[in-house]
């Protein structure tokens, strides 16, 4: 039987956070590159796993509202894997470690948002658990605030995590590998 060794974690791609009156930067174009990036895992046959983050229940969050549900595009398996969180980390908390280990997972490969909480928190703690890990560079995203515009945002995350937390690839060049 032929495995994949990598695993896919896409981070709170969900109603509340995505459609969202003000778009994430490069909304289509990052959807269509997590797309590409779950029809390659499942090819791979390298497990999926989707990141809901949910708020108390009386929040625009919470766990049963309908913006904290998974945008439908993203056509969730059952085979897949969906997960709750509270909290910036995708590992605090929740079963993703253990359920990384069972697989023998040794490579995450990350996409979603928003860039600078989720993805980058998760990008920093994953690394510290062991695992090599891939950050796809054009299948992340947020919204501008304040102080910096969104492709400042992604830019700067991109070129601070790379190195000593991520490497950095492209969803068109991303293969996920497989194990015999």
């Amino acid at each position: 039987m032929v495995s994949s060794d990598n695993a896919l974690l896409i981070i709170d791609m969900q109603q509340g956070l995505f459609r969202v009156p003000v778009s994430p930067r490069s909304a289509d174009a990052v959807l269509a590159n997590i797309r590409l990036l779950i029809t390659n895992a499942r090819h791979a046959q390298a497990p999926v796993f989707f990141a809901r983050h949910i708020g108390p229940d009386d929040s625009p969050l919470s766990e049963n509202g309908p913006l904290s549900q998974l945008i439908p595009e993203l056509d969730v398996k059952e085979q897949d894997v969906v997960f709750i969180k509270r909290y910036p980390s995708c590992f605090r908390d929740t079963e993703l470690l253990r359920e990384l280990n069972q697989r023998g997972i040794k490579q995450l490969v990350i996409a979603g948002m928003k860039t600078e909480f989720c993805v980058d928190t998760t990008c920093r703690a994953a690394p510290e658990l062991g695992f090599r890990t891939v950050l796809i560079s054009d299948a992340h995203t947020t919204m501008d605030n304040d102080y910096l515009s969104a492709s400042d945002i992604i830019a700067h995350h991109n070129s601070t995590l790379a190195g000593p937390f991520v490497t950095l690839s492209t969803a068109r060049d991303w293969l996920f590998s497989t194990v015999s």
